[in-house]
């Protein structure tokens, strides 16, 4: 965690599970420690290819706010996985009366005489597991991103990688309900016109079977009558 007087940041850096052709997702907590409204801002040298939001609000006092931060699909894997890419997040105190969507814009000036954080984050990718290294990442780059951070880091990038691994099993069974509720409509339309066929069918056969029966009672009927009556 990385903190100030006014705000603190989790976690220390900003980790994406990188994976081509797909945007990646990373979660920043941002933590007001004081008892006055504050106001943030975040800024990156690669607006072009990080989506963030919110990249401005206030946060009340002893209050927290989460940032998503969108990694944008990629055609290709950086050079040995390493990112070069910054983020800063400035801080400041506010009124309480600031409007967290219109926050003026000198808020962040620094000529002024207010005192503004500003607090340092760097990206770090990292491979899905069992992932084949025939991208041109080196084992050697695998191994040293495994082996470059203590345990709490560790623990940091794992929480990263089961919040990717949720959101692409939540992505999955959305999928799956999708398609599992197409095959029943498909499922109920055949039923429907098997029904149908069969209805059909019945009352053909039902019409013939009653018109041989009624010429069969109308022969019979007609011998009887038509037949000489005994003498005696």
């Amino acid at each position: 965690m990385v903190g100030g007087a006014l705000i603190s940041v989790y976690p220390d850096d900003l980790t994406f599970l990188f994976e081509l052709d797909k945007p990646c997702y990373c979660n920043l907590k941002v933590v007001n420690n004081s008892e006055h409204h504050v106001a943030f801002k975040v800024k990156t040298t690669s607006p072009r290819k990080y989506f963030v939001r919110p990249n401005a609000s206030v946060v009340q006092p002893w209050d927290s706010c989460t940032i998503t931060i969108t990694l944008q699909s990629q055609k290709e894997y950086p050079p040995d996985m390493q990112s070069k890419d910054k983020f800063l997040i400035q801080s400041t105190r506010v009124a309480a009366s600031t409007d967290m969507d219109e926050i003026p814009p000198d808020t962040f000036n620094k000529e002024t005489d207010k005192v503004i954080e500003e607090m340092k984050l760097k990206v770090v990718y990292t491979l899905p597991s069992g992932s084949s290294d025939d991208s041109g990442v080196t084992s050697s780059a695998n191994r040293s991103f495994k082996q470059g951070g203590d345990d709490l880091s560790m623990l940091k990038n794992a929480s990263i990688e089961e919040i990717q691994t949720i959101q692409r099993l939540k992505d999955e069974r959305d999928n799956n309900l999708q398609q599992n509720q197409q095959m029943q409509r498909e499922l109920d339309m055949l039923r429907r016109r098997r029904s149908r066929k069969g209805d059909a069918g019945f009352s053909l056969t039902f019409a013939a079977f009653a018109g041989i029966i009624g010429l069969l009672v109308g022969l019979l009927m007609s011998l009887i009558f038509s037949s000489p009556p005994a003498t005696t």
